[in-house]
């Protein structure tokens, strides 16, 4: 019985047959798939994309407010804790007294009135902070149990310098609107290339946590691979991208104040294209330098972005897709409709604050539609 089981032994550890499939143990161990990641990751990502979403908005009603350039200094820790006694809110506004923006236009300001913009900043500022923190503590947590594979690892160590990077470039972008500029006789405002840059990064930072952590969550559907798919998977590709540079031109419309200077629609005054479009010398500085020209192309860019939606709907009703796809381009069709309607709103009534912010805010929902959708559309592995 020793013997046989022995035998048996050897026969298990001995060559394969011939012709029949074998790889040695280590390699073998090295074709294993790594294990998915938890469901808690995804969920975490979300979590994230919306803290993001949530910094985005308020971001943009700093702007509209005028806040933005209210606290004049930066320090990671020191500035989490607010001015609390009389004393220290008029030495807080002693400092905001020495910068172009009151010395310009705020000069007749009083303490009560800087207090609202200041705590508008504030908050900005400690929501960003909290925004770093969902990102780093759960990161960590998660590196630790081991629940992230190479890939993720990578993914979320991106994830986590993005969102620091975003912190720095805030305070960048502000820097830009305290410097004395004695050749400008414009009202104190924040370099619009910065604000672009400080909405990029934040649109990436969203775009990126919300696509992998729906990747996460949802489960691939099984489309069979034909011509009209794959036309379908590019087109709403190409309109995702349209509907994300549709959003960044919005930056240099908020930091021009372009929203002012024409408040008609369709036509901009009395003319289809404006005799100020092309005012400024060399040609290329109207693109990010004139609020007529910037105006001009956002509404070119929200008008393309939804003729690209309609038609990706359009196209998309030709082909048998899953239930839970075909929401996703129906309420991407819905939201871009909803969008144009609020941007026109805005537009035509001078750009009052709550509208204007729920514009901003429909723009991370028309993108969150797109990247729904591209999600849905996703091959499976072979």
């Amino acid at each position: 019985m020793l013997r046989a089981a022995r035998g048996g032994a050897r026969f298990l550890r001995g060559p394969p047959a011939p012709g029949s499939a074998w790889l040695p143990p280590r390699r073998l161990l090295q074709q294993v798939p790594p294990p998915a990641a938890p469901p808690a990751v995804g969920r975490w990502l979300l979590a994230c994309s919306g803290a993001v979403a949530g910094a985005v908005v308020l971001g943009g009603v700093t702007r509209l407010t005028e806040s933005g350039l209210s606290m004049v200094d930066w320090h990671l820790v020191k500035e989490m804790k607010p001015p609390r006694t009389q004393q220290e809110w008029e030495a807080e506004f002693q400092k905001y007294q020495q910068f172009p923006e009151f010395k310009i236009l705020n000069h007749d300001m009083t303490l009560g009135e800087f207090k609202f913009i200041w705590y508008m900043e504030y908050s900005h500022r400690m929501w960003g902070r909290v925004v770093g923190l969902a990102y780093i503590l759960p990161a960590a947590y998660f590196w630790g149990k081991g629940w992230l594979s190479r890939p993720m690892k990578g993914c979320v160590l991106a994830l986590c310098g993005l969102v620091c990077f975003q912190g720095l470039l805030g305070w960048y972008m502000v820097k830009s609107g305290l410097e004395e500029k004695p050749e400008s006789h414009d009202i104190p405002r924040v370099s619009q290339y910065r604000l672009a840059a400080h909405l990029g990064s934040a649109l990436i930072l969203y775009s990126a946590s919300l696509w992998t952590g729906l990747s996460l969550l949802l489960p691939r559907h099984q489309l069979p691979e034909t011509h009209q798919l794959l036309r379908l998977r590019q087109f709403a590709h190409g309109t995702t991208a349209l509907i994300f540079l549709t959003a960044l031109s919005g930056a240099f419309v908020a930091g021009l104040d372009a929203g002012l200077v024409y408040n008609s629609f369709p036509k901009m005054g009395e003319r289809w294209i404006p005799d100020d479009l092309l005012a400024f010398s060399p040609v290329l500085r109207n693109i990010f330098e004139n609020p007529t020209t910037v105006q001009f192309d956002h509404r070119i860019l929200g008008i393309t972005s939804v003729t690209a939606v309609t038609m990706l709907y359009l196209f998309s009703r030709k082909i048998p897709l899953p239930r839970r796809t075909r929401i996703a381009v129906t309420s991407l069709l819905a939201v871009a409709y909803m969008q144009v309607g609020l941007g026109i709103s805005t537009l035509l009534l001078y750009v009052p604050t709550p509208l204007a912010a729920t514009h901003q805010s429909g723009s991370l929902a028309l993108l969150s539609a797109a990247l729904w959708l591209m999600s849905e559309l996703r091959r499976v592995p072979k």
